[in-house]
């Protein structure tokens, strides 16, 4: 069994054992086959589940409804890959009722206004679907402007995984590129790197974001961007630390003496063996990003709407945290706690497997 072989069963073995690497492993897998499928787990399937009543507007979780089904314009066929992506949208409105019955070719309903406030509306039956009644219980609640909670929890943890993997991907190739560079060659290479890495260093990380979100405007795109922009600098250093260190080795010299040059020493030389601190640092990174964009989107520069985010999802129902209905703000903000613990658990377990600390 080669050297190789050996290190990656102990590795896998290590992993396997720590059990919270194994909780965060499992959040963060179940997490993504949501993400995938969240337009057909989710109970409102509309894009960004966007489906309002605003009559129910502000329920607590639990809460159950009748509903009148409402034909509207014709809505075209969506195809299964366009559901996937962006969802269908309803034939018909949801009108909020509290009884109903049928005269003939006519159905006489109380609408639902308020607690204690009903509106009588009689309506033909061509108008309607053919399963005209249909009764909905929103789990975690419906949000100010009556969508549901739980919906909008779902589809939103797709800006949380995105924010994540772009980030994180920006941040990494970005650091990588510069801390080899700054690591492998020092001198004057080394200097000009360090100063632009203390530059961006010491600008706060939220003060940056907001330059680079005004600057790139807001939008899903831009900060995706913005926050991945901010995060290499954590990369750079460490990249920089591990390629000073193993440059020195003697298989690095081995490479100079055969004549190899220095971006094939760089990128399949030292690089593959300083990948575990680099794996460890990236799940700290997509936690800190999730972070980050809920922040942002709390404060209005992040996702705009209605595309839900779990940060803008806190923005739009905080104020329920000191009246009737606190659980509207807090789902989301537990929410992106269990994900951010979920990834720094596991880029501890990476760490634990790796030994990091021990190695070279």
């Amino acid at each position: 069994m080669s050297f190789t072989d050996s290190y990656t069963k102990t590795f896998v073995k290590r992993l396997l054992t720590n059990k919270g690497a194994m909780f965060g492993l499992v959040v963060i897998s179940l997490s993504f086959v949501i993400a995938f499928f969240a337009y057909f787990i989710a109970p409102d399937h509309t894009p960004n589940a966007n489906q309002m009543t605003v009559e129910i507007g502000g329920k607590k979780p639990g809460f159950t409804m009748q509903f009148l089904k409402v034909r509207n314009a014709q809505v075209e066929k969506t195809s299964f890959l366009q559901r996937l992506l962006n969802g269908k949208e309803e034939q018909y409105d949801l009108l909020p009722i509290t009884g109903y019955k049928r005269i003939k070719d006519s159905i006489i309903v109380e609408k639902y206004i308020d607690e204690g406030l009903e509106e009588r509306q009689s309506f033909h039956v061509g108008q309607l679907e053919d399963s005209y009644i249909t009764t909905r219980t929103f789990l975690l609640g419906s949000d100010k402007f009556g969508r549901d909670i739980l919906s909008r929890l779902i589809v939103g943890i797709r800006v949380s995984l995105s924010v994540g993997l772009i980030a994180v991907t920006i941040s990494l190739l970005l650091g990588i590129m510069l801390g080899s560079l700054a690591g492998y060659f020092n001198g004057w290479t080394d200097d000009i790197i360090m100063w632009f890495i203390n530059v961006i260093w010491s600008i706060p990380t939220l003060l940056l974001v907001f330059a680079l979100t005004l600057l790139l405007g807001k939008g899903f795109l831009q900060v995706f961007i913005a926050v991945g922009l901010t995060m290499w600098v954590n990369v750079a250093r460490l990249v920089r630390g591990q390629v000073m260190a193993v440059r020195e080795l003697e298989y690095i010299e081995a490479t100079r003496a055969l004549g190899y040059s220095n971006t094939r020493t760089i990128f399949f030389h030292i690089l593959p063996n300083i990948l575990g601190p680099v794996m460890v640092i990236a799940a700290s990174n997509f936690a800190s990003a999730i972070v980050i964009e809920a922040g942002l989107s709390f404060l209005g520069v992040g996702v705009q709407p209605p595309q839900p985010s779990w940060g803008l999802m806190i923005k739009e129902n905080y104020n329920f945290i000191i009246t009737h209905n606190p659980a509207l703000a807090l789902a989301p903000g537990i929410a992106i706690m269990i994900l951010v613990l979920a990834f720094n658990m596991l880029g501890n377990g990476l760490r634990d497997a790796l030994n990091v600390r021990g190695r070279v």
